[in-house]
């Protein structure tokens, strides 16, 4: 079993969240980094000062490979075109803080628009 910070549409309420059936869940967190619309997905980037909301979870490794494959990422090539799975410090709404994997994106930013509050579920673009 293995812990996983998830920030987007796999969260509750997510368009995806049904992918974390038989995951459990460990709470609410948020970790450093921005969040980044794309399309109809988030990217993150990790770390600085700003903090992107989000779950933890605690998956197998076999569910975290179905997870991998849905992010692009093909067993054991460690990252696709969008993702790479890295380690990142979770705080939790607790006060606890937990160690985890995340997706952070890789790819072109230049077209995206940051979503400033942190939180991709409560998210509404302001293109200004």
């Amino acid at each position: 079993m293995t812990k996983l910070f998830i920030y987007g549409t796999l969260r509750r309420g997510g368009s995806n969240h049904f992918r974390m059936d038989g995951a459990e869940f460990l709470g609410a967190g948020r970790i450093a980094g921005r969040m980044y619309k794309i399309d109809w997905y988030p990217a993150l980037v990790c770390g600085g000062e700003s903090a992107v909301k989000g779950e933890l979870y605690r998956v197998s490794e076999e569910h975290l490979r179905t997870l991998d494959v849905f992010e692009g990422i093909v067993s054991g090539e460690g990252e696709s075109r969008e993702y790479r799975r890295v380690k990142v410090e979770v705080t939790l709404d607790s006060g606890e803080k937990e160690n985890a994997w995340a997706w952070e994106w890789i790819d072109d930013l230049s077209t995206a628009l940051e979503c400033d509050t942190g939180d991709w579920l409560g998210y509404e673009p302001n293109p200004s």
